[in-house]
């Protein structure tokens, strides 16, 4: 993938910055270390790409702190292979960080200009995304079963069509159930919650860390 070395100190430094704050998923820490965060943001904004802060992108959406990035990509225990759902492309840099991990990543974007600018920049950059216009809430049921879910917007309620299209675990060969990883609770603040499937009708959840995300928006709002 491209990556600027220009800015590779910079990463580098940022890597630190996320691992001291917790995060030890060697394989997440190896991709915020390679993806140029920079090309995802405004030349407005260059010059603040690799600090541990969200920033403005336009359409009154902001990419995510790269910790935030980091925590929600850690929960979700991503192997080579994996198939990966995100609702909520936005940047695109979240998408880019699963992709240097080596999943097949889908992706969904309700705001149309917004997804068509993302798509081309994650093509341009050498990332083999799939990526849709959509109402996220629903899924993508043509795509699933998912060995992970990620939101990327807070929700009042976890939407069932996520969890349904969890992949269900197969105990003729030990492969595990799907992941959901979702801020739950009001506009104000969430809780990170990770759902894994654990049958046909069953799924095993956690509540983990305190957020605040935007909201997370269906076609009918």
């Amino acid at each position: 993938m491209t990556n600027d070395r220009r800015f590779q100190r910079q990463r580098d430094q940022l890597v630190d910055i996320i691992r001291e704050k917790g995060i030890t998923d060697s394989n997440v820490l190896k991709a915020v270390g390679r993806v140029p965060r920079h090309r995802f943001l405004d030349n407005a904004f260059l010059h603040r790409a690799y600090e541990d802060e969200a920033l403005p992108i336009g359409h009154r959406v902001t990419i995510s702190q790269p910790f935030t990035v980091a925590y929600q990509t850690s929960l979700l225990g991503v192997k080579p292979g994996h198939r990966v759902l995100e609702i909520g492309t936005g940047s695109g840099y979240q998408a880019a960080i699963l992709c240097e991990m080596g999943a097949q990543v889908f992706t969904i974007e309700r705001i149309k200009p917004l997804q068509a600018r993302t798509a081309e920049l994650l093509r341009s950059l050498g990332y083999r995304a799939v990526c849709r216009f959509g109402d996220g809430v629903q899924g993508w049921p043509a795509m699933a079963p998912f060995d992970g879910i990620i939101v990327t917007a807070g929700a009042e309620t976890v939407p069932q069509d996520l969890l349904r299209q969890l992949r269900v675990p197969d105990p003729d060969t030990m492969g595990a159930g799907g992941r959901l990883v979702i801020p739950v609770g009001p506009r104000t603040h969430q809780r990170m919650m990770r759902f894994t499937r654990s049958g046909d009708d069953t799924w095993d959840d956690e509540e983990l860390d305190d957020f605040r995300f935007v909201p997370l928006l269906g076609d009918t709002e």
